[in-house]
Formats: structure tokens, C-alpha cells, sequence
């Protein structure tokens, strides 16, 4: 096997580490898909919360859908034959399998653990296992891998990019790995984002557990005016400054990802000269700025700066306000036929 083996890849910056990267492999490949295109495509837009599952000593929250989600589904829906490997019980193969498709001239999605990522500035390190890189290169010893975070292509290692390969954890990445086989010159965007809509409306109302979609925030909204009450000041502060950090850092989250999904509207409505989905986005917009001002007052409240009435019962209730917006605009998407 060739010791060096460098893949001519363009590396663009993104708001979430998938959609990014699986607008780039397009990119790669010909296609010029906007991140906001392969995060509505794909489903990128999530909500649960499951309040007995604790990540990092806080009920767990995810404003985005599982692992390679994204890359899957945008692929499956836009007839693309791509290949996604769950996971290598052995580390050293799936080191193996990457350095197969390097030599082949196949740059290769994989999940990793944020941790021990040695690019990242210290202050971004943190026990999050879905984030998402392409590796395009390799020279020795040395990784070459395009992190939409990042605003250059950054080089890892063999031993840490197999660190961050296998990191411990709740949703372990374990090897995961996925790559374009081949496709086609033309692609059905149509189609696509007409499955992918329906695919978030069904996620987002119709899944009939009650800790998904807007019910499921709902549910956070309620129990969040509790919190003081329940579990004292001290760990109502934590509890929301985990889901502050949920919303803002881990992976753009609520503000972030409504505006990408705004942008899809956007783009497909003047794509396909559709007025509901441009409406449609600028609601998008508008639940998107709200995430923005009560993250804004989550801030000031656990930094005890906050005014007497922006108090847990005001942000409890800022959510079950955002749910209802959100659900007006998932309500108003389902009618849509194009």
C-alpha cells in the first residue's frame, strides 16, 4: 500500500459538521449542493428529550438526528449508491479500510469524538461523539482531513485520528465511516426535497412519543419552570446551561439549524418558484430568532444577570411558544404539494 496518497478535495466551512461535509463530497463529485439543500434533504432537523437519560450529568437533548442521518438519507433520496459502515470491531481495519479508499481516490466521511481532536482550541473540546470530518489524504504517519469547523484543512495523525475514531462514550462513534460510490450526472432535487420535507414533518409531529418532535419540547418547556423547585438553584443552573450549550455549541443546534432549514426553504422555493416554502422559511426565520432570545436570556439567567421576570417559569414558557411555532410551520409544510 502506497504511503502517500493525496485526493484534489476542496474544503469548505459549514454551520454543521454533516451537512457540511456531505455538501462537500457532492461538491467533490460534481454537484453543487448547499449545505442548507443536504440538511433539509437529509433530514438534519431533530428534537428530543429524554429527561431520564443524563449526558454529562443533565437529561439528555439533541436538536439533531442520529449519526450520518444526513449523509444517508440525502444519498438514499437523491438515488446516490454510497456506502455507510456502522462500525469495525477491529480499529486497526478500520484504519486499513480508510487507507484503502485513500488509495483509490474515494474521500471517506467518519465520526469521531470532539475530545481529543489536537486541532481544536481547548476551549472546544468537550465528550460529544457525533461530530463529523472527511479524510482526503494521507502522507506517512500523517492524516490530512477537512473539519467544517475549521477554516483550513487540518493533519492528524495515525494514533490520534484512531483515538478519536474509538472514543468511549454514549453514541460511540466506533469506525463509523461512509464514502460516494458513484453517481449519476443528473440528479432529481425535486423528488428529494419533496421526501425530505415530509420525512421532518412526520419526525417533528407525528411520531407518537410523547419526548420527540414539538411535543417533546413541550415536555421540556414544562418541566423546565420545575426545575428550581425540584432540584434546587444550583443544579436548575446546570441543567440549563446543558441545554443552552445543546442550542448554541453542539453543532449550531436551535437558532443554528432553524436558520439552515430556513435557508433550504428558501433556496427550494426559488428553486421551484413555490410561494408556500418561501413562506414557509420566513417562519422559519422567525422561530429561529426567538431560539436566538432565549438562549440570549438562558444566558443571563445562569449568569445571574437576568431582569426579576426572566425567571425559569418566562423560559418554560418561551419554549412551549417556540413549539407551537414550530408546529404551525410543519402543519403548513405537510399541505405543500409540488
Amino acid at each position: 500500500m502506497e504511503t502517500t496518497a493525496m485526493i484534489n478535495y476542496t474544503h469548505r466551512q459549514a454551520g454543521h459538521c454533516e451537512s457540511g461535509a456531505t455538501s462537500n463530497l457532492f461538491n467533490f463529485y460534481g454537484h453543487d449542493i448547499s449545505e442548507p439543500m443536504a440538511f433539509g434533504i437529509g433530514n438534519g432537523l431533530y428534537f428530543c428529550y429524554i429527561p431520564f437519560l443524563k449526558i454529562q450529568f443533565a437529561p439528555m437533548i439533541s436538536f439533531r438526528n442520529l449519526p450520518n442521518t444526513v449523509f444517508h438519507r440525502s444519498m438514499k433520496y437523491l438515488g446516490v449508491d454510497a456506502t455507510v459502515i456502522k462500525k469495525f470491531r477491529n480499529p486497526k481495519e478500520s484504519m486499513l479500510a480508510l487507507d484503502r479508499n485513500l488509495d483509490k481516490g474515494i474521500p471517506t466521511g467518519m465520526q469521531v469524538g470532539v475530545f481529543n481532536l489536537t486541532f481544536f482550541p481547548p476551549e472546544y473540546r468537550m465528550h460529544y461523539n457525533m461530530h463529523n470530518l472527511v479524510c482526503f489524504g494521507r502522507e506517512g504517519n500523517l492524516y490530512h482531513v477537512s473539519d467544517t469547523v475549521m477554516e483550513n484543512p487540518q493533519v492528524i495523525t495515525y494514533e490520534d485520528l484512531l483515538r478519536v475514531r474509538y472514543a468511549k462514550g454514549v453514541f460511540a462513534p466506533e469506525g463509523k465511516m461512509y464514502w460516494i460510490n458513484s453517481m449519476n450526472k443528473d440528479l432529481d432535487i425535486r423528488s428529494a426535497v419533496s421526501r425530505g420535507i415530509k420525512k421532518t414533518v412526520y419526525e417533528m409531529t407525528k411520531i407518537p412519543i410523547p419526548l420527540l418532535g414539538v411535543t417533546g419540547l413541550r415536555w421540556m418547556g414544562r418541566d423546565l419552570k420545575k426545575w428550581p423547585k425540584k432540584h434546587g438553584v444550583e443544579k436548575a443552573s446546570f441543567y440549563l446551561g446543558q441545554v443552552l450549550r445543546m442550542a448554541e455549541d453542539f453543532g449550531t443546534g436551535g437558532a443554528g439549524f432553524r436558520f439552515i432549514y430556513g435557508n433550504f426553504l428558501k433556496e427550494a422555493g426559488e428553486n421551484f418558484n413555490h410561494d408556500g416554502l418561501l413562506e414557509a422559511s420566513d417562519m422559519m426565520g422567525l422561530t429561529a430568532n426567538r431560539w436566538r432570545e432565549f438562549t440570549y436570556i438562558g444566558a443571563r439567567n445562569c449568569k445571574n444577570r437576568s431582569k426579576p421576570e426572566e425567571d425559569y417559569g418566562m423560559l418554560g414558557s418561551m419554549l412551549i411558544e417556540i413549539a407551537g411555532m414550530e408546529e404551525k410551520i410543519y402543519k403548513k409544510l405537510e399541505k405543500i404539494n409540488f
